[in-house]
């Protein structure tokens, strides 16, 4: 797989962002676009003409990591996006083996289980750079009961397939964008995990919105923030995430939720954790006796 497509869309789509003013370039003339040309972006970066030219066209092969900053400042990159153009660097440079190296499988360590299941009064997980869930604990279980209906349990799957994620994500665009990010910034380390490219065409071929907002070509990691969710048997609740990458376990990383104490949110998720032991006993109830 060539991520040359990749690289073009990404520094063309970033260019399109800036106008000249907010360049401090002079403007003459009439201009067919708002961003800025290759020939502008080239002289704010110190490069020729046709050497930007050639690394727009997808070849980023043997480019400095100097031309790559000035680049980046030229083109006014945030820090994740800077990131996501030396990752592009980084898998143009690759060799085939090392490229195409199938990556392993994930597993949950038994520390991390513990350490999840020990956030008792805090909805915590575990996800794969798909977006997957492999490990979580009963909280987080019923925080996002909906999404665990489906197998593998898988955030941006469900937010994009299923009719209900806009209902329980008030901000389901914010949520939708910030997920799809997520996956462009993976794609860009992974050009050649097949489960990830997999996803992506599902959705972009169930999804306009999936498809629209991929296009646009942003990324996002997650560090922290807030969201909000509605849960079906407790209301509405604005909660704190927090995300750590996993050392040693590539592409794996723990999300914990949790709410300042005295807060509605936390009251809602005192609610929360009540439900979840309801419906725990419900379960175990009906397995002991069938016929309930």
């Amino acid at each position: 797989m060539d991520n040359r497509a990749e690289v073009s869309a990404f520094l063309t789509s970033r260019r399109a962002k800036i106008t000249p003013q907010q360049a401090g370039l002079p403007v003459y003339g009439h201009r067919r676009v708002p961003g800025l040309r290759r020939g502008e972006v080239a002289m704010l970066a110190g490069v020729s003409v046709e050497y930007y030219t050639r690394m727009e066209r997808g070849d980023l092969g043997g480019v400095s990591e100097s031309v790559l900053d000035a680049l980046a400042q030229a083109l006014r990159l945030d820090d994740t996006e800077r990131d996501h153009l030396y990752a592009l660097a980084r898998a143009t440079s690759a060799t085939p083996a090392r490229v195409r190296r199938r990556p392993k499988k994930a597993t949950v360590r038994p520390s991390v289980l513990r350490i999840i299941e020990g956030l008792h009064d805090q909805p915590a997980y575990v996800r794969n750079n798909r977006m997957d869930i492999l490990a979580a604990n009963p909280l987080a279980r019923a925080l996002l009961s909906e999404v665990f209906e489906q197998e593998p349990a898988n955030t941006c799957r469900f937010v994009f397939l299923d009719p209900r994620a806009t209902r329980m994500y008030p901000e389901w665009e914010r949520v939708a964008r910030d997920g799809v990010g997520v996956l462009r910034v993976e794609v860009a380390k992974n050009p050649y995990d097949r489960e990830l490219s997999n996803l992506i065409g599902e959705l972009s071929t169930r999804s306009d919105a999936f498809r629209t907002m991929w296009g646009a070509h942003d990324v996002h990691v997650f560090t922290e923030g807030t969201k909000r969710f509605h849960h079906r048997a407790v209301g509405e609740m604005e909660l704190v995430h927090e995300s750590l990458d996993l050392p040693g376990e590539q592409g794996l990383s723990i999300t914990v939720y949790s709410a300042d104490p005295g807060t509605p949110a936390a009251d809602a998720l005192t609610l929360l954790a009540g439900w979840a032991a309801s419906q725990s006993q419900d379960a175990a109830a009906s397995q002991a006796d069938p016929e309930h």
